[in-house]
């Protein structure tokens, strides 16, 4: 599963908040709302952090694998 935790220290390091993402570089709220919740967003929308943060895209995000399904009973 991909997780964006690391999205939300990189913007604190850099002094960027979300307001800041919405109204100066126009990023929609339910861009910020998919983030939020680890739901998939575009390679665009990755491509923009990373400008914007001016960070390579493993500051934003990282893959944590997920517990495989118990075998059936």
């Amino acid at each position: 599963m991909i997780v964006y935790d690391r999205l939300w220290v990189t913007m604190k390091r850099r002094g960027i908040s979300q307001y800041r993402l919405l109204k100066k570089y126009k990023f929609s709220a339910g861009q910020l709302d998919r983030l939020r919740k680890n739901e998939n967003i575009s390679t665009y929308t990755l491509n923009q952090l990373c400008k914007i943060l001016r960070c390579p895209v493993e500051d934003i995000m990282e893959y944590i694998e997920e517990e495989p399904p118990p075998p059936p009973a």
